[in-house]
């Protein structure tokens, strides 16, 4: 008989097992989470939030009651990231992790930068912690947006702008960056070394409209380094935003033979570009 119980207790041993470490069933959050990561400058912005819908219900001046601190998102506040400084709207903000509130108003919204992260909502805020504050105006769409959206916008490697989009309304932040002279710094001493990044560093000078002289002289440098069309196309671009269209032409055409020859339409299609705001 004791043989046999032991039978049943081993038998029955899997199904005790299972029903003590089977996980419960999953269920999905009514309002999804979202990361975004944004390169800027040097660093990256980071922004983890949480994504309700509208369901047919008033949103600002309803369930977001008019003058009152909204977590920007549901569920835990929304978490931004700078790995680098930035600017936002004017105002500098070092490099961190913040709470991002805002405080919606018809005309206009207040934007709160906090300094306590992990808030379950805007339960336990205190204004005592905020970092930063700055109004902005928001814009009335015609198209309603159904679920919550945290996007970038007119993205460059100084500047872009942060959009908050629900139901009928848009709020639009503008960033910039807070390390062009470190980059400057870094592309110099960059260029007096063996290896120079000629394609990267005339890039940054032509699209912050930087020192055009010393990007001409990197691209001629490069020509003789690299000879190609990509370099005849950054002379030609160079030379045109100088004033200097009949130079800009004739590097643009020299640049049109050489993707010719190497049968690279796209570059043919560039530098004639090119030519085309030089005007001939």
């Amino acid at each position: 008989m004791r043989k046999l119980n032991l039978f049943f207790a081993v038998l029955l041993l899997p199904a005790v097992t299972f029903t003590c470490f089977a996980q419960a069933p999953r269920i999905p959050e009514a309002s999804s989470t979202q990361t975004i990561i944004q390169d800027f400058g040097l660093g990256k912005i980071t922004i983890t939030y949480s994504r309700p819908n509208v369901k047919g219900r008033i949103i600002f001046g309803g369930i977001n009651p008019w003058g009152q601190v909204w977590r920007t998102g549901a569920n835990s506040a929304t978490t931004i990231n700078f790995s680098e400084n930035v600017i936002m709207e004017g105002n500098k903000v070092p490099a961190g992790t913040y709470s991002l509130f805002t405080i919606p108003e018809k005309n206009e919204w207040t934007i709160i930068l906090n300094k306590v992260v992990k808030q379950w909502g805007a339960y336990s805020y205190k204004d005592s912690e905020d970092f930063l504050r700055f109004k902005v105006k928001p814009i009335h769409l015609k198209e309603k947006r159904e679920t919550f959206t945290i996007q970038f916008a007119n993205a460059t490697t100084q500047s872009n702008d942060l959009h908050l989009v629900w139901d009928l309304t848009e709020v639009s932040i503008h960033m910039q960056t807070d390390d062009d002279a470190q980059i400057t710094a870094n592309i110099d001493a960059l260029m007096k070394g063996e290896h120079k990044p000629y394609f990267n560093a005339i890039q940054y000078y032509y699209e912050n409209n930087k020192d055009m002289n010393k990007a001409l002289a990197w691209a001629l440098e490069a020509e003789k380094a690299e000879p190609g069309a990509w370099y005849q196309l950054w002379e030609a671009r160079i030379r045109l935003r100088m004033g200097d269209k009949t130079a800009a032409i004739t590097a643009a055409k020299e640049g049109i033979r050489m993707a010719q020859a190497n049968k690279d339409d796209e570059y043919v299609r560039l530098n004639q570009a090119v030519i085309d705001q030089a005007g001939e």
